[in-house]
């Protein structure tokens, strides 16, 4: 089984970290490797994110569902289409005291190969195109999660979710 497991740590409050997490539909404008986001009329996320290597950039994409999770800080997808079907991701954020600890795992059995399934997903696309596009992605999104930059009202409603969550828990956000 593939099983990538990529975390940084953001310097921002809980609440907004989430909700930049959550906010999947303004990732093309937060970070520059993604293409688009959509929501198909099923209610799914469609995505395309560029795998950078050197100056040119290898086009990905998935649809997946997707599940907040406000009360567990958790962002969980299932892919549904695309080479990576099947695969599993979850997004954690939990606050450390100093901001919040960030980890993306995606847990994959393969692509319907034969007996190409596992060393193409543990070889090839788990190390290559998954942690590339995901650590990139972690990158840019701490960055914008620690930055003044307004969350726009979808993040503000997002923010919302775990802000009061905390006030009902008495937790620190």
């Amino acid at each position: 089984m593939m099983r990538t497991v990529d975390r940084l740590r953001w310097d921002a409050p809980l609440a907004r970290a989430w909700a930049v997490a959550a906010d999947v539909m303004r990732w093309p404008e937060r970070l520059a490797h993604y293409r688009w986001v959509r929501r198909t009329p099923d209610g799914l996320v469609a995505m395309s994110a560029n795998r950078p290597f050197g100056p040119l950039g290898w086009p990905t994409f998935w649809t997946s569902e997707m599940a907040l999770e406000p009360a567990r800080g958790a962002v969980r997808y299932r892919h549904v289409r695309g080479v990576t079907t099947g695969m599993d991701v979850e997004w954690t954020l939990v606050p450390d005291g100093r901001g919040v600890d960030v980890t993306i795992v995606h847990e994959w059995t393969g692509p319907p190969w034969g007996p190409l399934r596992r060393p193409a997903a543990e070889w090839v696309i788990g190390p290559v195109f998954v942690h590339g596009i995901a650590s990139r992605t972690l990158a840019g999104l701490g960055r914008f999660a620690a930055s003044a930059a307004p969350l726009g009202p979808e993040g503000e409603r997002l923010a919302g979710l775990v802000a009061a969550r905390d006030a009902t828990t008495g937790s620190a956000t």
